[in-house]
C-alpha cells in the first residue's frame, strides 16, 4: 500500500489529529493521531467507494461516525475522497506505447518485479543474476551477482522497497541492498532449488519455498532461519503472506495448499480438494478468502476462517496456471493453458463474469489494474494483451516480443505495464 500525507490538527483535551493518509489500493483512509503523547493510527476502509459514489454524503457520514473527523476538516476529508474516486477511474482510455525494450541478460529470464512505484524493477535470469533498471531510462542500475545458479524469484520488500529478495536453484535465498547492490545476507537451510520468495508486509520475516517439500521462514535483521514449514509431501511451488502477516499459505506439488500461522509456525489447516498439483494460492486483501489454481483445470475459492471449499471453478477445459484477485477481492481472475482467461465473481454466486478470448496459445499470467477495470495477460503467442473487465473485449494488443511473454504487471499508479519474455527482453510501456 502506499499513503499520501495530508497534514491537519484537531486540538481536543484528549486527542489530536495529525494527519490523514490515503490509500489507493484498496482504498482508504488513515487517521493519525496523538493520545495521551503516543502515536496511533486508526483505519477506516472504504471498499465501497466507486466512480459514482457522492462523496460529499460519505464524508458527513464518517464525521458522523468518527469523533476524530469534526466540522472544520471535512472540506479537506472531502477533497481527498475525490483524490482516491480520481484514482479508481483507472485511466481508462489511456493507451500504452512501447517506450523502453531492456535488453537484460545474456540467458533467459525467469521473473521479473515492480517497485511500489514504478520507478525500478527486477529480472532474474538463468545467467544467475539479478539486475535492478531505471524503468524511465532503462538504465541498468546494479546487478545483484553471487547466486552459483539460476535466480528464479526476485521481489522488492515494498512498500519501503529498500530491500531485494532472490530465490536460486543454488538452494539459496539472498537478501540484497536495493540501493547499493550489496549481499545483506544469504538464506541458508533448503536441500532443493528455491522457487518462491516474499517478504512479509512488515518487513521483519521473509518466506521461501522450495523443491524439497518445505518452506521457511527467516528473520530479515539477522538472516538467521526462524522456523521450517513441514507437512508437504511434494515440491512447494507457491506461497504468500496474510496482509497482517500472521499467516502464511504455500501450495505444493502433492495437491495441497498448507495455511500456516507465522507466530508459532504450526500448521493451522490443509485446503485439499484439488486433484493435481497446484499452480497458484493467494489471499484476497482482507484475508478472508483463500484462492487456489491448479493443473485439474479448476480454481478454488475457499474459507480462511473455516478451510473450506466455497466454490469450485470450472469453465477452463485445460489447466489453469494463475489466477489474481481485483483489489477488493470480489472477482477473481483465472488464467488457463486452453488460451483464454475468465474473470469469476467470488463475491456472492461464483459465476463467469466475462471471457477473455483472442490469444494465440496457453495464457501464462493474468492481473487486474490497480482500479480493477482492466485485465492483463501474458502469452506464448508473444503478446500480453489488455481486456476490459466488465465486458471481456480486448482493448489493446501489446506485441514486439519475439518468443513467449511469461510474465506481465502493473504498477501500483496502474500507468506503466512491463512485460517479459522468452526472447531475452523486457518492454515498458507507458
Amino acid at each position: 500500500m502506499i499513503f499520501i500525507e495530508r497534514v491537519f490538527v484537531l486540538k481536543t483535551p484528549t486527542m489530536r489529529l495529525k494527519r490523514f493518509l490515503l490509500r489507493y489500493f484498496p482504498p482508504g483512509i488513515a487517521l493519525e493521531y496523538i493520545q495521551g503523547g503516543k502515536t496511533k493510527t486508526k483505519m477506516l476502509g472504504l471498499s465501497s467507494l466507486s466512480t459514482r459514489t457522492n462523496v460529499n454524503e460519505l464524508a458527513a457520514t464518517i464525521a458522523a461516525d468518527e469523533p476524530l473527523v469534526t466540522p472544520s476538516v471535512v472540506p479537506q476529508l472531502v477533497e481527498s475522497l475525490c483524490k482516491l474516486q480520481t484514482k479508481l477511474s483507472d485511466a481508462s482510455n489511456h493507451w500504452f506505447h512501447n517506450s523502453k525494450t531492456l535488453k537484460t541478460h545474456l540467458l533467459p529470464l525467469t521473473n521479473v518485479a515492480f517497485d511500489k512505484q514504478g520507478k525500478r524493477c527486477l529480472t532474474g535470469s538463468y545467467d544467475r543474476t539479478c539486475k535492478v533498471w531505471d524503468t524511465d531510462s532503462g538504465k541498468e542500475l546494479c546487478t545483484l551477482k553471487g547466486h552459483k545458479n539460476v535466480v528464479y524469484a526476485v521481489t522488492f520488500n515494498s512498500p519501503f522497497d529498500d530491500k531485494i529478495l532472490t530465490g536460486s536453484f543454488d538452494k539459496t535465498a539472498c537478501l540484497w541492498s536495493a540501493e547499493t547492490g550489496e549481499c545483506y545476507s544469504t538464506l541458508w537451510g533448503h536441500t532443493a532449488e528455491v522457487v518462491a520468495v516474499q517478504f512479509n508486509l512488515q518487513c521483519h520475516l521473509v518466506g521461501t519455498s522450495s523443491m524439497d517439500s518445505t518452506a521457511k521462514l527467516f528473520n530479515i535483521a539477522t538472516g538467521q532461519e526462524v522456523a521450517t514449514l513441514h507437512g508437504h509431501t511434494g515440491e512447494v511451488i507457491a506461497l504468500k503472506f496474510s496482509d497482517d502477516g500472521n499467516q502464511i499459505i504455500t501450495g505444493s506439488f502433492d495437491h495441497s495448499i498448507g495455511v500456516w500461522d507465522t507466530r508459532t509456525a504450526k500448521r493451522v489447516g490443509i485446503l485439499n480438494g484439488h486433484l493435481q498439483e497446484i499452480s497458484n494460492c493467494l489471499f484476497n486483501h482482507d484475508g478472508s478468502l483463500i484462492a487456489s489454481s491448479s493443473m485439474d483445470k479448476t480454481a478454488k475459492v475457499w474459507d480462511q476462517r473455516t478451510f473450506s471449499s466455497l466454490a469450485t471453478i470450472t469453465g477452463h477445459n485445460d489447466e489453469v496456471l494463475d489466477i489474481a484477485f481485483d483489489y477488493k477481492g470480489h472477482q477473481l481472475a483465472t488464467a488457463s493453458t486452453d488460451a483464454t482467461a475468465c474473470i469469476w465473481d467470488v463475491h456472492s454466486d461464483f459465476k463467469l463474469l466475462a471471457k477473455m478470448k483472442g490469444h494465440k496459445e496457453e495464457v501464462s499470467k493474468v492481473c487486474f489494474s490497480p482500479a480493477g477495470a482492466r485485465l492483463l495477460t501474458a502469452s506464448l503467442d508473444r503478446t500480453a494483451r489488455l481486456w476490459n473487465a466488465d465486458t471481456g473485449n480486448c482493448i489493446q494488443i501489446l506485441d514486439g516480443h519475439t518468443d513467449d511473454v511469461f510474465s506481465c504487471a502493473f504498477s501500483y499508479n496502474g500507468d506503466i505495464i512491463i512485460t517479459a519474455s522468452k526472447d531475452n527482453t523486457c518492454k515498458i510501456w507507458r
